[in-house]
């Protein structure tokens, strides 16, 4: 999350959990998607958080609503990237080919991030589901955030993201309950989390900015990051009177 978190540290208070089976949260047995909320509102309790901006990408901007709707007293804003209230995929059948290729792009990546040869290897990988513009800068994120992450992801975890998917996940009839601020960037390239998807939710939801972008997919924070940053910058500062003054760096 750094991506989003290093410039928005400059002006906000921020905290950046892992969620439970990811990075280093660990899990030692099976929990259900509920119990992520559980672990975020205890994190707000911990910290005495009052009032936040909740961002969250993918899986996160699933959660960042949920805990909106559980919690309308202390979420005053939403930064959704990637994702949506009732997500569908798009993404194609893969092939040993396909995986082949990831592994030789993703070992290339991580002797030397952002190669010609990983990114070479990349664009017949699974990579090119998740990027568009094969930059060396995409395949640094890639190998210093991404490869980390994915390996960190424990069968807890992901055998509890499974089950809510199998379960037909949908919020959208309630997001009309939601009327803070909502921001939500979105990619034309998105196979995992369709640009439709998204577009539905935020069409659902009462306040929401929309922004998309072409030529992107799943990943683009890490394609277009300068982009992306400005947005949110810009988005924060026409609505600055509306965010908590307690979160604020140096009472700016």
């Amino acid at each position: 999350m750094s991506v989003f978190t290093d410039p928005l540290s400059q002006q906000f208070q921020t905290l950046t959990p892992d969620l439970r089976g990811y990075g280093r949260s660990r899990a030692s047995a099976d929990f259900q998607m509920q119990d992520h909320l559980d672990d975020l509102e205890a994190v707000l309790d911990r910290f005495e958080v009052s009032q936040c901006l909740v961002l969250g990408w993918s899986l996160g901007g699933i959660l960042a609503l949920e805990l909106a709707l559980r919690l309308p007293q202390r979420v005053c804003g939403l930064i959704l990237v990637a994702t949506a209230a009732r997500p569908h995929s798009a993404h194609p059948p893969l092939s040993w080919q396909d995986n082949l290729m990831t592994g030789l792009a993703s070992a290339a990546n991580l002797i030397s991030p952002g190669n010609a040869w990983a990114r070479d290897w990349g664009q017949q990988s699974l990579f090119r589901y998740l990027i568009r513009q094969h930059t060396p800068a995409a395949y640094r994120y890639l190998a210093y955030q991404g490869a980390p992450a994915y390996l960190r992801t424990s069968g807890y975890a992901t055998r509890a993201l499974n089950q809510a998917i199998r379960q037909g996940y949908s919020r959208l009839d309630d997001l009309k309950q939601l009327e803070i601020p909502c921001l939500m960037l979105c990619a034309e390239g998105d196979c995992h989390i369709t640009l439709a998807s998204s577009l539905e939710t935020a069409a659902a939801l009462p306040n929401c900015t929309t922004i998309r972008y072409p030529d992107v997919a799943h990943l683009f924070p890490w394609e277009i990051p300068q982009q992306v940053q400005q947005d949110i910058a810009n988005w924060l500062a026409v609505r600055s009177d509306q965010w908590p003054s307690a979160a604020r760096r140096n009472g700016d």
